[in-house]
């Protein structure tokens, strides 16, 4: 069992907690991620580890409230326990000779691209952050990236705050007028992260995308994280739980990937309105 340090809600939809975990939180290095279980009735799901405080023995994890499992664990208060929270898992971020990255996280994909932020402005590299969210009321973690980042560009949909408009409308600008990065590390939804990489690709900056399909084990061999990539003009299988969960951007299939994300959202919104249902009977 591990128990819930510190709870925080970050917006209306997405909280973080801090877990008592000192091995994870000693051995976690940014890009990996964990699987938990809430209870021993609950399903496996992938959080990304959104920052460790390895002299704590904690953990932090950001998660939004999409479905039954997320509804379950928000409901869960500081002092609380829940039943597994097994990792590190998957490859850390590359960061060796990186001296220039541009960091582009869209809405809570926000919370994977702040430790990446974090863990560069660390090694001295110049960053430059470009955040994308819905509207004001759904910003997260400004700070943390204000902190971290040479360049910090706030976007959002409607114009609530920052600037109007998508995180490819102010990297399309630098690109255009001879901005240039080591590397462009794009976190956030599957459309999101498509359209960064074709705006990066007529340039040839190099695009890693961090990529958070349906996991079950973990260890790679359930299948279910499994991504399609083009390498070399072939069509390959590779498993995000195991071979990411970053990804060179110009070789993923993300029209697959979106169709593949879509396949249980039906079940999904009817898991969820149980799980709601149930809590407010309680």
């Amino acid at each position: 069992m591990y128990r819930i340090v510190r709870k925080k809600v970050l917006n209306p939809t997405v909280t973080q907690l801090e877990i008592e975990a000192p091995l994870v939180a000693r051995k976690a290095r940014p890009g990996q991620f964990i699987i938990l279980r809430v209870n021993e009735d609950g399903e496996r799901i992938p959080l990304t580890v959104a920052g460790t405080q390895p002299e704590e023995g904690t953990v932090k994890i950001i998660f939004q409230v999409v479905g039954a499992t997320t509804e379950t664990l928000n409901h869960k208060e500081e002092g609380d326990f829940i039943q597994d929270f097994a990792g590190p898992l998957g490859v850390p971020t590359h960061t060796d000779g990186i001296h220039k990255v541009a960091i582009v996280g869209g809405g809570v994909g926000c919370a994977i691209a702040m430790p990446l932020a974090q863990e560069f402005h660390r090694l001295g590299a110049e960053v430059t952050s470009i955040i994308g969210f819905r509207n004001k009321d759904l910003l997260i973690l400004e700070d943390e990236f204000r902190a971290c980042s040479n360049e910090l560009i706030i976007m959002t949909d409607d114009g609530s705050y920052g600037r109007h408009g998508n995180v490819t409308v102010p990297l399309k600008e630098k690109l255009e007028s001879g901005e240039t990065f080591d590397m462009i590390i794009t976190i956030g939804p599957l459309i999101m992260m498509k359209f960064v990489t074709l705006t990066a690709k007529p340039f040839g900056v190099p695009v890693t995308a961090s990529m958070n399909p349906i996991m079950i084990d973990g260890t790679g061999m359930c299948g279910g994280c499994r991504i399609t990539l083009i390498e070399d003009g072939k069509r390959v299988t590779r498993f995000a739980c195991v071979d990411g969960p970053d990804f060179n951007a110009y070789e993923i299939d993300f029209d697959e990937a979106m169709s593949r994300g879509r396949m249980y959202a039906e079940y999904e919104r009817h898991a969820y309105d149980e799980a709601c249902n149930l809590f407010r009977n309680a």
